[in-house]
């Protein structure tokens, strides 16, 4: 048992997700901005269908919303962890949330009908990514007592 105002070390592994989590959350949000702005023009470009663009560009405010909140939380928690700090935690758990709301917006949506299975994935990925970034602001909090 760890004494009050004493810190265990954290393992090498931990600087490595918490530094992965903040570079893969900024990958996202450049994945963001390019939602936010896309056009007719530029989803033709990158191959999509007329049908997928109108259901691309039909996406409701809150799911676009609920993509900012998941990428920026990311980022944002796992800058955290880099600091060892353990509000960590609480704004990795928001992050999870958004994502999950965006997953479910996906499927009413038709949004994974229309794109098909590479969305499912990247979702699917994006979610286990945002949980496990969670579990591991979780399990520093209680390793070193974060701050």
């Amino acid at each position: 048992m760890v004494e009050a105002g004493t810190q265990r070390k954290l393992p090498p592994w931990f600087w490595a997700v918490a530094g992965l989590g903040a570079a893969w959350n900024f990958f996202g949000l450049a994945q963001f901005m390019g939602a936010v702005t896309a056009t007719s023009a530029s989803l033709a470009a990158k191959g999509m269908t007329p049908e997928q663009i109108d259901v691309y560009l039909s996406i409701p405010f809150w799911m676009n919303f609920a993509f900012g909140i998941g990428v920026i939380g990311g980022l944002i928690g796992s800058t955290l962890m880099l600091l060892k700090n353990k509000v960590a935690q609480p704004v990795l758990l928001a992050s999870l949330v958004a994502y999950v709301v965006l997953y479910i917006g996906d499927i009413v949506h038709g949004v994974f009908a229309a794109l098909g299975p590479p969305q499912v994935i990247v979702l699917t990925v994006v979610v286990a990514i945002a949980a496990a970034l969670l579990w591991v602001a979780h399990f520093s909090n209680k390793q070193a007592r974060l701050a």
